[in-house]
């Protein structure tokens, strides 16, 4: 009976994550263009401390909101882009940060992908759901790295606590990282035992297949 393999879920994360993040930032960056002050609340908390705030982005809540680069004449010439990495890491750095972390995520999702043609890693739920998410959120990136110098941001969260503008990508590679650490201390010790025996088998069966 052959063993059950789980890739399928891997790409088929991966895939709508890049698709989902992608068509997100097109749609919203074009939207929010025509939108005055280029922002849209998902839902905002309003107090007396906040009622007389003529920008909406400041008050507590959920927003949608794009940046965009412009002329003198403020004229839109492309979306504002994040150079650096999650949350804005190293984002001052600009071009060279934005270079350093296109080559990271390419390394990265080369990584993922020679992972997920192991035999133990095929079999493993979890494991593959967590790399579908996590190469999700670096591929979906890494194409606006290299297409705009930079990542398109669009979500902001300001509701008990402020996270710097984020988008899709970014929550497919946190929770892909959440995902891998319940799996990596939740695997039984039998589990990761006979995870051992497959690899020492597999290298040891592509040891003998190999020509002298």
């Amino acid at each position: 009976m052959p063993e059950r393999s789980f890739r399928i879920l891997l790409w088929s994360l991966a895939l709508t994550g890049v698709m989902l993040d992608q068509v997100t930032k097109y749609g919203v960056f074009a939207w929010l263009q025509e939108v005055e002050g280029h922002r849209y609340s998902l839902f905002e908390i309003k107090s007396p401390r906040t009622e007389g705030l003529g920008d909406p982005h400041e008050h507590p809540g959920f927003h949608l909101r794009a940046q965009f680069e412009k002329d003198e004449a403020g004229r839109v010439l492309g979306p504002h882009v994040n150079h650096g990495a999650l949350f804005g890491f190293l984002r001052d750095h600009k071009t060279a940060a934005n270079l350093g972390f296109a080559v990271v995520s390419l390394l990265a999702a080369v990584a993922i992908i020679l992972w997920s043609l192991q035999k133990t890693t095929a079999g493993d739920l979890w494991l593959c759901a967590a790399l579908g998410l996590i190469l999700a959120g670096t591929l979906g990136n890494f194409y606006d790295r290299v297409m705009f110098n930079g990542v398109r941001d669009f979500l902001h969260w300001n509701y008990l606590f402020d996270w710097p503008v984020f988008n899709i990508a970014d929550c497919c590679l946190v929770c892909g990282a959440g995902l891998l650490l319940v799996q990596a201390f939740l695997a039984s010790p039998a589990e990761k035992e006979a995870d051992k025996e497959a690899d020492k088998e597999q290298t040891t069966t592509l040891a003998s297949a190999t020509p002298k």
